[in-house]
């Protein structure tokens, strides 16, 4: 190794130690259409193994946010990966790609196998649940760009579907029906605003309990990683057309479901037909947030949202009941533009 390599605070020992460790959690991640070896110069994947007739690929490409800090705070690195995965996974779901294959960059001020090892894990994680392969990445040292003990997290996903399935909500029509999938908590949106009301506005710790189970701390309420959809999604288009979806992310309802509808419709939602997690209660006592606030940052509990004719509704929730899946009537598609809330407990909406 260089002696003036490792002067300048940069450790290729500790690299190859790190793509070593991560090695059989790429493993645990393949699947048809993977080709070549572990740690060539490019991921290969055989696109006509999946005997398309006409396919279209679908891709994203995401991070984690600002819920990256909680990770540093509580040295807590195994899930974090997941929720790199999920946020990047559950956009092209919603336009009706199966996931094939993701890649990863992991950028940090210091090289720590263990560390290394461990987001690695979360990222294979989040493609087993996915379905896709960990086929390629990249692990960036970079002191003096970033603190020992920080780093840096992003993905990218390409997923494929058969150029008739590709969902883009244009068959999206007033009177259909939306369903609603759960979320796991905050998923990888709205922390900073979290990290404020928390730690700047109020003293709490993330070794507190919270005060609505005090089995859990913050750390383990704030980490909980973002699930993951395309199994879901996958066992209802089995069985149905699905005529749009959304994934409610940054911006939470205000900003997403209309990503999925025609100009000129709208939705109108029901408050109070889905379990809302106590976390966002929680956070609205704290930092006196309305309702329009929650609605306009959070998933609020439905982290995906599926649009489906009324007749099919019965055979959704039957599928996804068969997989263990909970999900919820939330409102339906109207002719009216926006947004529009029933039920806001402050009026505000």
């Amino acid at each position: 190794m260089s002696k003036a390599y490792e002067q300048a605070g940069v450790n290729i020992e500790a690299g190859y130690e790190a793509v070593h460790r991560m090695k059989k959690h790429v493993e645990r991640t393949s699947r048809l259409g993977v080709q070549g070896t572990f740690g060539g110069f490019g991921g290969q994947f055989d696109l006509s193994a999946l005997q398309l007739k006409e396919p279209v690929l679908i891709s994203g490409t995401d991070g984690v946010g600002t819920k990256l800090k909680l990770a540093f705070m509580a040295d807590r690195h195994d899930t974090i990966g997941v929720d790199c995965v999920a946020m990047c996974v559950n956009d092209i779901v919603a336009q009706g790609a199966e996931p094939l294959f993701f890649l990863d960059y992991v950028a940090l001020g210091k090289a720590v196998p263990e560390k290394i090892e461990q987001i690695v894990k979360g990222v294979a994680d989040g493609c087993v649940e996915s379905g896709a392969a960990l086929i390629g990445g990249e692990t960036a040292e970079m002191p003096g760009l970033y603190d020992e003990d920080e780093y840096d997290l992003a993905g990218f996903v390409v997923g494929a579907c058969e150029k008739a399935d590709v969902i883009t909500g244009v068959a999206i029509q007033a009177g259909q029906v939306l369903i609603g999938l759960p979320s796991s908590g905050i998923h990888s949106n709205g922390y900073s605003l979290v990290r404020h009301i928390l730690f700047s506005t109020h003293t709490k710790e993330l070794t507190d309990a919270v005060p609505f189970d005090a089995e859990k701390t913050y750390a383990d309420v704030l980490l909980t990683p973002t699930r993951i959809y395309a199994k879901a999604v996958a066992a209802v288009k089995e069985h149905v057309k699905i005529k749009g979806m959304a994934h409610v992310t940054g911006g939470g309802f205000y900003e997403n479901l209309p990503r999925m509808l025609p100009e000129g419709l709208g939705v109108h939602i029901q408050l109070g037909e889905w379990p809302v997690p106590d976390i966002f209660t929680h956070l609205k006592e704290l930092g006196s947030l309305s309702d329009k606030d929650l609605y306009g940052v959070f998933n609020m509990g439905i982290g995906f949202v599926i649009a489906v004719d009324v007749e099919d509704v019965d055979t959704v929730q039957k599928r996804l009941a068969d997989i263990g899946e909970q999900a919820y009537i939330i409102g339906k598609v109207t002719n009216t533009s926006g947004v529009q809330f029933e039920g806001a407990h402050d009026g505000s909406l």
